[in-house]
């Protein structure tokens, strides 16, 4: 039997409660179903570890927002009271999970609800099957050992400049080792003096608020999607258009990274068009050659007569310190570059991590899909959806 992992509910990434104000304000009658997937082939969940994922969620379902917490969100710029009031009165509920050990990993996760309340189960989830999984697996002080060593190393590249990538944050806490290696990566960050790099916060809104840090993030795929989507009569070829319509109505000009792939980024671009190329600070890649996706983003940007120096690319996929530099440097004079580094910062070690999400895979009763830049990355359980999804996008894009 492990300690408690999850001990607050701020301990999440910064988006979950950013598209959690506007769900609440706009769509707070929106149902969704969420699925887990293990994407590693050689990983099974044995019945142990899911007896302990389920006690830990439980405990996490027993978690309330303390008048601290509520008082450090209301300090966030674009947080209003509606919402932090919404929060005093919020927990999870157990009821709404469906925890089995029928899926070929030996781990089914499934949760169904409102979408107020099933968008905050995600990063809990996914953090506390990682912490059980590495934990009752291996040798749990020698895989953080390890860690040390790898962290250790690591932050010396930066101090030294070995790699130079810029404002970066830490994005790690879905796929960590555990509490403890997130937080240590990120007190050492925090205290290096680096050469060429600027650690400039984190998603995880707990670690921020201990740790005097900047907490870091706008919104994920599952905004586009069921923004997009969950509304039957929409056309889904449209989904980035009614996504960028909502969250300026929720927010202005305030928090704006807009993500480029749930449909596709050439999709995406036929809405990001002059007012919401205007508004938004910047653009999230998180699939695809990423020096492709910004060389586009800047010809589109300069197509709109805007100044590309001007705006954020923010880079999140699958990032290493030294793809990170690359990046930065084919980039550099040409835009503002920023990273959001998880895994690689949360959970190195000497084994392979784990390559876990869970996905939206239904809003309002019916699919839902995103069909990103490379194959692979969707997770609907009806190809039959996808294919119409896909149909209408290339109906758009062929004769728009």
């Amino acid at each position: 039997m492990l300690n408690q992992i999850i001990t607050s509910l701020l301990e999440t990434d910064l988006y979950k409660f950013s598209m959690g104000q506007a769900i609440y304000h706009q769509f707070p009658s929106y149902t969704t179903t969420w699925s887990f997937k293990c994407r590693n082939k050689d990983v099974h969940f044995t019945e142990e570890m899911v007896e302990e994922i389920k006690r830990q969620i439980k405990l996490y379902c027993e978690l309330q927002f303390t008048e601290d917490e509520l008082e450090y969100l209301s300090s966030i710029t674009w947080f209003q009271r509606s919402y932090v009031d919404f929060l005093r009165l919020w927990h999870p509920r157990f009821e709404e999970y469906t925890i089995t050990t029928d899926a070929e990993c030996g781990l089914f996760i499934e949760t169904k609800g409102t979408w107020l309340n099933t968008s905050m189960y995600e990063i809990p989830t996914l953090a506390i099957v990682n912490e059980v999984y590495f934990r009752m697996q291996y040798d749990y002080d020698d895989l953080y050992e390890s860690f040390k060593e790898k962290l250790q190393e690591k932050v010396n590249w930066l101090v030294t400049g070995k790699y130079k990538i810029g404002a970066f944050s830490e994005f790690g806490i879905r796929r960590r080792l555990s509490a403890q290696a997130q937080e240590l990566a990120v007190i050492e960050l925090k205290k290096a003096h680096l050469d060429g790099s600027l650690f400039v916060g984190t998603s995880n809104v707990y670690l921020a608020k201990k740790h005097g840090l900047k907490p870091v993030g706008t919104m994920a795929h599952e905004w586009i999607m069921c923004v997009g989507q969950g509304n039957h009569k929409h056309n889904p070829a449209y989904s980035n258009w009614y996504a960028l319509d909502a969250w300026v109505k929720e927010y202005g000009v305030l928090n704006g990274t807009a993500l480029t792939d749930a449909i596709t980024t050439d999709c995406f671009l036929r809405d990001f068009q002059l007012t919401y190329a205007t508004l938004f600070s910047g653009v999230r890649h998180d699939s695809g050659d990423p020096m492709e996706w910004g060389d586009k983003m800047i010809a589109h940007y300069d197509k709109l007569g805007l100044d590309a120096t001007t705006k954020t690319l923010l880079f999140s996929d699958s990032l290493d310190f030294e793809r990170a530099h690359k990046i930065n440097e084919y980039f550099k004079g040409r835009a503002k570059v920023a990273f959001g580094i998880g895994t690689y910062i949360a959970n190195d070690t000497k084994v392979p991590a784990l390559n876990i999400v869970m996905k939206t895979t239904e809003c309002n009763g019916q699919d839902v899909a995103k069909i990103s830049d490379v194959a692979g990355k969707g997770m609907c359980k009806n190809p039959d959806y996808v294919d119409y999804l896909q149909r209408c996008i290339d109906w758009r894009m062929n004769h728009e």
